[in-house]
C-alpha cells in the first residue's frame, strides 16, 4: 500500500462522474485512501446520475472503493461537504440538510487558514453566460464523448506498458481556440461572482480544466477532475493552496496571503 500523503487542512474534490464509463475510480480510490483532511468538500459531479439515466451505467469494484474511502474518511473525523453539480443536480434537494456522513450545501463559503474567504460552487450556474448553443455547441459534446473515448483507451496501453498517465484530452483542448475562449470566459464569470458577493476568490469544477493563480487580487482555483485531469485542490494548515496530481505530486502552488503582500510590497519598493 502507498504511503499516506502529508496532512492537508483542507481538500477539494470535483467531477469524479461515478458510474459512467469514462471515471477514474481507481486512481481516485488510492488517492482519497492516502489522504489526511479535516474537511473534504465534494464540488459537484460525483455521481453521474445524468449518465447512468441516459445511458448504461459502468460501476465497478474501484467504484466501491472510492464510496468506502469516503466513509472511511469520515470516520475519521474528516469532515465531508456535498456542493452537487448539473451531473449529480437531484441531490440538491437535500441541500441545507445535515445527513448522517455529510452535509449538503448549494453553494459554501469556505475560510482559509490566511483569513481568505472563497466561494465553493460546481460552476454549472454560468453556463448562461459561456454556452451560446446550437449546432457547434452540439457537435463539440459529440466530439468531446469521441476524445475521452481515446483517452481511456489510449491510458489502457500505456498501463500495459507500464508508463504514466498522460491526458489526451487536455493535450488536444489546450490547442483548440474554441476551447480557450470558452475556458477564458467561465473563469471570468465565476471571478465577477465572487467579486460581487466581496469574497477572495472561487474554488470551482464543471469545465474539467484544473486551475490555481490569482488575477486583481482574487483567487481562481479549480480542481480538476477525475476524467482527464485527475487532481483535486489541497489548502495546508498555513493558508498555501497546492493543485495536486493523482500520485500526491504539487502541481501549482499559491503562496498564503501574508506571503503574497509581502512580496507585492517588495515589488514595490523595488
Amino acid at each position: 500500500m502507498n504511503a499516506a500523503l502529508p496532512p492537508c487542512r483542507t481538500v477539494f474534490v470535483s467531477d469524479v462522474h461515478l458510474g459512467s464509463r469514462h471515471c477514474h475510480a481507481a486512481e481516485l480510490s488510492g488517492f482519497l485512501e492516502r489522504l489526511q483532511c479535516e474537511r473534504l468538500y465534494l464540488v459537484g459531479d460525483i455521481v453521474d446520475l445524468w449518465w447512468m439515466a441516459k445511458r448504461r451505467a459502468a460501476w465497478g469494484s474501484a467504484h466501491n472503493r472510492v464510496v468506502e474511502a469516503l466513509h472511511a474518511l469520515s470516520r475519521q473525523g474528516t469532515e465531508l461537504v456535498y456542493v452537487p453539480g448539473n451531473h449529480d443536480r437531484a441531490i440538491r434537494r437535500f441541500c441545507g440538510l445535515m445527513l448522517p456522513a455529510m452535509q449538503v450545501r448549494r453553494r459554501a463559503i469556505h475560510v482559509t487558514a490566511d483569513g481568505r474567504r472563497l466561494l465553493v460552487v460546481h460552476g454549472d450556474d454560468y453556463d448562461s453566460i459561456t454556452h451560446f448553443g446550437g449546432l457547434q455547441e452540439r457537435f463539440g459534446d459529440w466530439l468531446y464523448e469521441r476524445i475521452l473515448t481515446g483517452n481511456r483507451w489510449l491510458n489502457a496501453s500505456r498501463r500495459r506498458l507500464g508508463l504514466r498517465y498522460w491526458s489526451l484530452s487536455e493535450f488536444l483542448k489546450s490547442r483548440s481556440g474554441a476551447a480557450e475562449r470558452y475556458i477564458a470566459r467561465f473563469v471570468q464569470a465565476g471571478l465577477d461572482d465572487a467579486r460581487r458577493r466581496g469574497l477572495d476568490g472561487i474554488v470551482c469544477g464543471h469545465i474539467h480544466r484544473a486551475a490555481l493563480h490569482a488575477r486583481d487580487g482574487l483567487v481562481y482555483a479549480n480542481d480538476g477532475d477525475w476524467v482527464e485531469s485527475l487532481t483535486a485542490l489541497a489548502e495546508d494548515h498555513d493558508g498555501t493552496l497546492r493543485l495536486m496530481s493523482h500520485r500526491g505530486e504539487t502541481l501549482i502552488e499559491l503562496a498564503p496571503r501574508l506571503r503574497l503582500l509581502a512580496r507585492t510590497a517588495v515589488a514595490r519598493a523595488a
